[in-house]
């Protein structure tokens, strides 16, 4: 019954985006746990932004960019002159560091048909419906190191760093932009914890703790190491003890002379 209200509340949103200002938006927390990641950012697709600008009998397409928020505004432009859209790649501008570039390419979300409740009521089917609805920028860790990779790369993102994100509708057959939605808002990924500062389960200890702690452990094993060699040698040295006493007495008794027993 959640995970229903969930996504009709999800639905709902999207259709109010129509009359909202244009922006990409970061996913919601109840549809994606721990975004933004390191290196990934989820987005809400752009379901119902563009219904105006879509006429029958046309394909067309949606263009997500990603840039730096460092990078300038002069360069955030994703058309050319002649209103055809960029096909600048993560590597030509350094990670979006000097502009923007493709990270996905996707048709448009129909508003017209959302998924089924009973499909998001299976356990199964519940991340096919997710991704009808979200976009993870960043997901591909692979595509850069793939000669053979010929779809459009969507490569880790950079940690601790802020990002802007752009939809835009490409009319596929004129193979130009027909509209587009704002930047979105700075959006930055997650820093690295330094280990020192890394909590642990259960004690929660800091690393000055956990520094000490190995240390009083070492200690500890010392000790006892040491404890064992001093029982292990005190035994050892009764054990010789006894064995050395044991071949006097022997030698003792051998060297007394045996009285002679007298004849008749």
């Amino acid at each position: 019954m959640c995970s229903r209200w969930v996504v009709l509340a999800f639905y709902c949103l999207g259709q109010l985006c129509a009359g909202q200002s244009l922006k990409p938006q970061i996913a919601a927390p109840e549809l994606a746990t721990n975004n933004p990641t390191l290196t990934t950012v989820a987005l809400e697709k752009p379901f119902c932004m563009f219904d105006s600008s879509l006429y029958p009998n046309k394909s067309y397409v949606i263009y997500l960019y990603t840039m730096k928020e460092s990078a300038s505004a002069i360069s955030s432009l994703v058309t050319t002159t002649n209103s055809k859209p960029l096909n600048s790649t993560f590597q030509q501008t350094s990670g979006g560091k000097l502009g923007p570039y493709k990270a996905a390419m996707f048709n448009v979300p129909n508003c017209a048909s959302p998924p089924k409740f009973t499909d998001v009521g299976d356990v199964n089917k519940v991340s096919d419906v997710l991704k009808q609805y979200l976009f993870r920028v960043g997901d591909d860790g692979s595509c850069l190191y793939d000669p053979n990779f010929l779809a459009v790369c969507n490569p880790p993102l950079t940690p601790d760093t802020t990002y802007r994100f752009k939809y835009v509708l490409v009319d596929n057959t004129e193979g130009i932009m027909k509209d587009q939605t704002l930047w979105s808002d700075p959006i930055k990924t997650r820093r690295a914890k330094l280990p020192l500062k890394i909590d642990t389960w259960p004690g929660r200890r800091s690393g000055g703790m956990i520094v000490i702690t190995s240390i009083l452990s070492v200690l500890v094993f010392l000790l006892l190491a040491g404890l064992l060699a001093s029982v292990s040698s005190a035994v050892m040295g009764s054990e010789a003890s006894s064995a050395e006493i044991k071949h006097v007495s022997q030698t003792i008794q051998q060297s007394e002379p045996r009285p002679q027993l007298s004849s008749e």
